[in-house]
């Protein structure tokens, strides 16, 4: 029994320290990663779609509020199979954007997506979505001023592959060293 518990020991203190060594990995890759990917939903009383963006938050720029340019972004209106993008923009290159909204929301990483863009599935409607933070604007290209519906965005952080892979490896680690636990018991007894 005493030399059951002694490896038993021994397997416990290796997992501790391969679990650390693990952890400690996924936090340096977290930090010294600059490209932040998001999630986002629009939804409209005529109109939803969901979608995704990134940008490297290392370039935000030094304003009062904080802005970079989205490296890729990919949305689709749901039941549509036109896909929408970056380069969909109406002011592409320098457009779109994302900004800091925590001068809005007060949470502290909050962020919002500036992105105009016209509908592609059928030109002649002269129809226009903008999204500005949480708001969707859908208005008539020929009279801008004129909004035709209105609707909300919502932002979700996705995580990074490791952050995931790093929680998977502990939460599994951890099942089989309970599981082996539960079966020293059963030894013992």
């Amino acid at each position: 029994m005493r030399k059951i518990e002694m490896k038993l020991i021994s397997q416990l203190g290796l997992a501790a320290a391969g679990l650390a060594l693990s952890l400690a990995t996924v936090d340096a890759k977290s930090a010294s990663a600059a490209i932040v990917n998001y999630a986002f939903t629009v939804d409209s009383s005529i109109n939803t779609g969901k979608g995704f963006f990134s940008f490297d938050d290392s370039t935000f720029s030094n304003d009062s509020v904080p802005e970079a340019i989205v490296k890729s972004l990919y949305f689709q209106f749901d039941g549509e199979s036109t896909a929408y993008t970056e380069q969909d923009d109406l002011n592409y290159p320098d457009f779109p954007i994302v900004f800091s909204s925590t001068y809005l929301t007060g949470e502290p990483s909050s962020v919002g997506l500036e992105y105009t863009f016209d509908d592609k599935t059928d030109p002649s409607n002269f129809i226009s979505y903008e999204i500005v933070g949480e708001d969707l604007t859908i208005f008539s290209s020929t009279s801008p001023n004129t909004e035709l519906f209105s609707g909300k965005v919502s932002y979700q952080t996705i995580p990074e592959p490791t952050t995931l892979g790093g929680t998977l490896f502990a939460c599994g680690l951890g099942w089989m060293l309970k599981r082996k636990a539960t079966s020293m018991k059963r030894i013992k007894l």
